[in-house]
């Protein structure tokens, strides 16, 4: 839910004062928010710990420093990452004596030698928080370090040393890190363990990602599932490096072109590296898998509009220099759409989105993935005539059949506008496409005046509604037809119910249901969620529908107004948003109505300052929510009777 500015102030009430503001030292704000170092305490939370210290070894692998590491899992749960790089400097630090440059690294947050980029030219770690906070979150955690043919060793619990670093003695043939740790249970709870299907499936994009590394993975036997593809030992080493990789996933799915485009480049002048393996397989489910410096980028980023961009324009280049006339039409998603490929840049200072690094930031990244990558583009089309002609067909056509799509439903939008003929009822936008478009429903004409008043009309649609509407959950299948307010409804969205659905028919970009903010209004909500989830469950899959959030309250004190959601938001602000002593007049809006429509549009709808709820579906959980629906919204009484028996006991409020 984004967060409306007209929302603000803290606090509770209570006594605050210079007691009660603590000052934590060390790993222990990692350790009490451990969320805001690795985005949870998940089970994703909990293998981004593995990713951190698999990294530091692949930044030692990519700066030329090792060649192989050791990934093993133990039966016990313990992760093992070794490599043969040069080994965490063990001497003591120059400004933190006399602790050593290790025991630094992992008790002290933002401590590194990623920072300057003297140590490493480009890296997965620039943060100088991922050993420390994957120390902060393991019950135990054990380093050994062989440098300069001597031996050491420190062992941690919970972040805070257990041993003095040791000195364990000479060793020969062989230098690098070992790290062994354990996450911590008191973080992740018992239920959480390491899948070797996931640490597996790490490491061998690890080894993609860089042809020069030889990553050896191994599993205690007893921790793999029957049936299951990941084994116990693994020696993961490919030369071909992402062409390998896409050769291997697409396991010979019919592609338009026979060869794939692909290739490496990496500057002079040491601005970073780009590489790249591109196919499209219209008969599969594209895909773009990016990373940056090793690290993967889920949310895409920088890097990715820099590829979307190079073969774009590449290809209307090579239509512009074939004179091929169809071509015009060509758009990004047209040239993406089908695309299965794998893009890895490195670059010095990556800036990500967050610690987890799900989407990559920088600006030059995209410059220098689009013109590297667009100059060996306009090399491959022309190498290959009969290739280049071929992705150009199957663009063109994928273009021709969207722009087809976007014609049918601009006839049904029209048509369907002429339809309803509701003049009073339906207030439509003036946009004649759906994008970004709005249709708000709202309970009564009293309420639609006002939005009508407070709408953009170009983008926002007003549908007043009646009361509130049938119960479809308890209701007659015929009722739902000989319901006028439900008909008028669907005729508006304009996308049939149950199987005759269709997503690319739906009218509006949103739909957005704006009740009272009381006990009625959020009755009258959860009818139409029921009525969405019943009849048309892949809007909400789609992420289309969603709650207005208008406020209950309004605060004036002088020229100051402010708007609070309920009675406690409207105590918090009060206290802490107010001049203590001074008169606050409060007004409660009894509904929508009774709004002005200034205050309607500034407070619910206008993007940026509204807040808007997204309903939602959980992944994996559809069927437990068909059956809480039927058993709180169907024909059945005793079986809300039991739930509320059943819950009674959490209730703290009843509004009545």
């Amino acid at each position: 839910m984004a967060k409306d500015d007209l929302f603000s102030g803290s606090g509770d009430g209570k006594s605050y004062s210079a007691k009660d503001i603590e000052v934590l030292e060390g790993l222990e704000p990692v350790r009490r928010r451990p969320g805001m170092y690795i985005g949870g305490t998940d089970e994703r939370a909990y293998h981004h710990l593995a990713a951190e210290i698999i990294d530091n070894a692949m930044d030692e692998a990519v700066a030329g420093h090792a060649n192989h590491i050791d990934i093993e899992l133990k039966a016990d749960g313990v992760l093992v990452v070794r490599d043969n790089g040069r080994g965490i400097p063990t001497d003591p630090h120059p400004k933190q004596k006399p602790k050593s440059a290790l025991e630094v690294i992992f008790t002290v947050l933002h401590s590194g030698g990623k920072f300057s980029g003297d140590a490493y030219d480009t890296s997965g770690g620039l943060h100088g928080v991922g050993s420390s906070v994957v120390n902060a979150l393991s019950e135990f955690l054990e380093v050994e370090v062989a440098r300069d043919r001597q031996l050491w060793s420190m062992r941690f619990e919970r972040g805070q040393p257990k041993t003095k670093l040791k000195n364990l003695g000479a060793v020969h043939n062989r230098r690098g890190t070992t790290i062994a740790f354990r996450p911590d249970v008191q973080i992740f709870g018992k239920d959480l363990h390491f899948k070797p299907a996931r640490l597996y499936r790490m490491a061998r994009s690890k080894a993609y990602l860089y042809r020069g590394v030889e990553i050896r993975w191994s599993c205690a036997p007893e921790l793999l599932k029957d049936g299951e593809d990941t084994p116990a030992e693994a020696t993961l080493h490919f030369p071909g490096g992402l062409s390998d990789y896409l050769g291997a996933t697409l396991h010979g799915d019919a592609t338009v072109t026979p060869r794939p485009f692909a290739g490496r480049f990496e500057a002079k002048d040491k601005r970073g590296a780009v590489e790249w393996a591109v196919h499209w397989a219209p008969g599969r489910d594209g895909f773009l898998n990016s990373y940056a410096n090793t690290i993967p980028t889920p949310q895409g980023g920088t890097h990715d509009l820099g590829l979307r961009g190079a073969l774009t324009k590449g290809l209307r280049g090579y239509a512009d220099l074939t004179n091929n006339k169809r071509a015009g039409n060509i758009a990004a998603d047209d040239v993406m759409g089908s695309v299965c490929g794998m893009l890895s840049v490195f670059i010095r200072d990556p800036e990500f989105q967050g610690q987890t690094k799900d989407r990559l930031s920088n600006p030059e990244a995209q410059r220098f993935v689009e013109s590297t990558v667009r100059d060996h583009f306009d090399h491959w089309l022309v190498e290959s005539p009969a290739d280049a002609d071929r992705l150009l067909q199957h663009a063109i056509e994928v273009a021709d059949e969207r722009m087809r799509r976007r014609a049918e439903k601009e006839v049904a939008r029209k048509s369907a506008t002429r339809k309803l003929r509701l003049p009073g009822k339906l207030a439509d936008c003036t946009k004649d496409s759906g994008e970004g478009t709005e249709l708000f429903l709202v309970e009564g004409d009293s309420a639609g005046g006002s939005a009508k008043q407070a709408r953009d009309r170009n983008t926002q649609a007003i549908l007043p509604l009646r009361g509130k509407i049938l119960n479809v959950a308890s209701a007659a299948a015929g009722k739902l037809q000989q319901n006028q307010e439900l008909a008028d409804l669907l005729q508006a969205i304009g996308a049939g119910t149950g199987l005759k659905y269709r997503g690319e028919d739906v009218r509006y970009d949103k739909i957005i249901v704006m009740t009272d903010a009381d006990v009625d209004g959020a009755h009258i909500a959860s009818l139409l969620i029921t009525f969405f989830y019943r009849e048309m469950p892949g809007l909400i899959r789609d992420g289309r529908l969603f709650l207005a959030m208008p406020p209950l309250y309004r605060l004036q004190q002088g020229a100051k107004v402010m708007y609070a959601r309920d009675e406690g938001h409207r105590d918090e602000l009060i206290k802490t948003a107010f001049r203590a002593n001074s008169k606050v007049d409060i007004g409660r809006f009894k509904g929508l109505g009774e709004m002005m429509p200034a205050q309607l549009k500034e407070t619910t709808m206008q993007p940026g300052k509204r807040s808007l709820l997204k309903v939602t579906i959980p992944d994996g959980e559809e069927a437990d929510t068909g059956d809480l629906v039927e058993r709180l919204m169907g024909r059945k009484p005793e079986l809300r009777f039991q739930y509320i028996q059943e819950h009674a006991k959490f209730v703290e409020e009843i509004d009545v």
